[in-house]
């Protein structure tokens, strides 16, 4: 979890959303190739993603709304393998979340809307786009909604226990 610095005044705000020797210096030593942008409508659910062999390391923030965003362990040999971690971001808390390679990636929005920004380590590949099913049981994520909007595709991927080693990101 990083908490940039943020400087406040009658006008609004300003705030490095990323400075490389800053964040060097906090661990985080990746060269970011690109950078998306989402907009999503309350209870939508996306996720949960990763790519195989291109894994990309992502740094996350949102910059309008509210999201719960949340990061799976796949990594076969790690011993926290399937455990997952969530956070809240939003455009107010202004926190901002590094995932690293090797973790499957996922967000529900909380507030009517929310604009999400992240940045990748690796381009999006179509072809080594890889994907856990949302609701998996045996990972077992607390989203908190009830009713979500999920696209066809990520009600689609199948749960990890289904996915061969050889389908997990390569780190």
């Amino acid at each position: 979890m990083i908490e940039p610095q943020v400087f406040e005044d009658g006008r609004g705000f300003f705030m490095e959303t990323y400075h490389r020797d800053r964040y060097m210096t906090s661990g985080i030593n990746r060269m970011f190739v690109q950078d998306n942008l989402s907009y999503s409508v309350h209870g939508t659910v996306r996720g949960l993603h990763y790519q195989i062999k291109n894994s990309q390391a992502k740094l996350v923030q949102v910059i309008s709304g509210e999201i719960f965003d949340v990061a799976v362990d796949i990594r076969p040999d790690s011993p926290t393998f399937g455990k997952w971690t969530g956070f809240h971001l939003s455009g107010q808390n202004r926190r901002q979340l590094f995932i690293p390679e090797g973790f499957a990636h996922g967000f529900c929005v909380l507030s009517e809307i929310a604009y999400f920004l992240y940045k990748c380590s690796d381009f999006f590949t179509p072809d080594d786009e890889g994907g856990i099913l949302w609701s998996d049981p045996d990972i077992g994520i607390d989203w908190p909604v009830e009713h979500p909007i999920i696209s066809e595709k990520d009600k689609q991927y199948p749960c990890l226990a289904e996915i061969g080693p050889d389908k997990l990101p390569v780190v």
